[in-house]
């Protein structure tokens, strides 16, 4: 990954459900389970189901305290 695909990762609102759950280590079908339980913040866009990236690192680090 290059820097400037960093920046454009960095800069992005929103992930999709199998990039957070990647992220976490989780594969594609079980990101979408996290997602449909509520453990994954998901908004709708249409039919697109997309991951606030800001909520998203707020849960990380709301577990991370505990």
């Amino acid at each position: 990954m290059t820097s400037d695909d960093n920046n454009h990762h960095d800069s992005r609102l929103v992930y999709d459900v199998p990039e957070a759950g990647a992220l976490l280590g989780l594969t594609r079908n079980a990101s979408y389970e996290a997602a449909k339980r509520g453990d994954l913040p998901t908004i709708r866009i249409g039919k697109l189901i997309k991951v606030p990236r800001a909520a998203f690192h707020r849960i990380l680090e709301q577990a991370g305290e505990k």
